[in-house]
């Protein structure tokens, strides 16, 4: 075995579409920075785009083939917009004790027959579990949320810093949006200068592929019967209504420094916690949001909430007409 360190490695056509077809649910992504922020030192996700069209551009066995030698580092979306359906769960946890959740969850998912796949990653692990065929984000999410919520398992969001973060972390996207993006398995994280295995194989990336594909599959007849008279799961982006702010809103132009605090100047630009990141417990460093100083009106959320669920978040939702 390796110890995970970056090496060369070589990604057979084979083990390319194996890994799309594991992984990839539609073809929009997100890219790690190469290199770190000049000023916070991280290591930011965000959308490529064409060239002179502005278009984020599409994921292709090509990007697969070069997240999995190392060239670069993929994030990958969970819900297909066009199906609302999902073909993996993730479940991340990065706080104290995190590893003894995730194997209290591995535990109780292989007592329903459920056989999920245990990542290590920088600061805890991810619980992955693989779907025989797409099935509702919304159903995936009640499965897990009821599991985490019989078993003492804290979820983000809802007040609570600490706790496991599900993905879908939604139940629908709209058509054009893409919900939360996560790191991509077995590419190497530009922070930590390495791979995070799965344990249970060695420590190459055909064996690691050849692993997963092994694992049983959750089938739709067994989420359906594990879902039965179930709650849905709130809405991450939900928030209890401001009527103070939305009187403000309704007055005037939305102004996201009106919602934001505290805010630092970086560069060109002021950073702040992004307030849909701070929902779900999340963007503790507070530097999430990056805000246009020249122009306020323009601000982006470095993790990938789009502007709607950062309106949501802050009360001012986007009218229909305007979306």
């Amino acid at each position: 075995m390796t110890n995970g360190k970056t090496k060369s490695m070589s990604a057979e056509p084979q083990t390319v579409a194996d890994y799309w077809h594991l992984f990839v649910n539609r073809r929009a992504y997100t890219l790690q920075s190469q290199r770190p922020h000049p000023e916070s030192g991280r290591h930011y996700y965000y959308q490529p785009k064409q060239k002179g069209k502005g278009a984020p551009l599409p994921l292709t066995e090509e990007t697969v083939r070069q997240h999995l030698e190392g060239e670069i580092t993929l994030g990958l979306y969970a819900i297909n917009p066009a199906t609302q359906c999902c073909k993996w769960v993730a479940i991340d946890a990065d706080y104290r004790n995190a590893m003894e959740d995730l194997l209290k969850l591995q535990y109780h998912l292989t007592q329903d027959k459920v056989q999920p796949a245990l990542e290590m990653s920088k600061r805890g692990g991810h619980l992955w579990i693989f779907l025989e065929t797409p099935l509702p984000a919304r159903d995936c999410r009640i499965y897990i949320h009821d599991l985490a919520s019989r078993l003492g398992v804290p979820v983000k969001g809802s007040g609570l810093g600490d706790g496991i973060e599900v993905f879908p972390r939604h139940d629908t996207i709209a058509a054009g949006e893409f919900g939360n993006a996560i790191r991509g398995p077995l590419g190497i994280h530009r922070g930590a200068l390495r791979r995070f295995w799965f344990y249970g194989a060695d420590y190459t990336i055909p064996a690691q592929i050849a692993y997963l594909k092994r694992l049983r599959k959750l089938t739709a007849e067994e989420l359906r019967g594990f879902i039965a008279d179930k709650r849905v799961p709130e809405p991450v982006a939900a928030k209890p209504s401001q009527a103070e702010v939305r009187g403000r809103a309704a007055r005037s132009e939305f102004r996201i420094l009106e919602h934001v605090a505290p805010v630092r100047k970086m560069g060109r630009n002021y950073v702040a916690r992004c307030p849909s990141c701070a929902e779900s417990g999340n963007d503790r460093s507070g530097d999430n949001l990056a805000i246009l100083i020249s122009d306020p009106r323009y601000y982006k959320c470095w993790a990938g909430c789009s502007k709607e669920m950062i309106r949501a978040a802050c009360g001012c939702p986007i009218p229909p007409r305007r979306r």
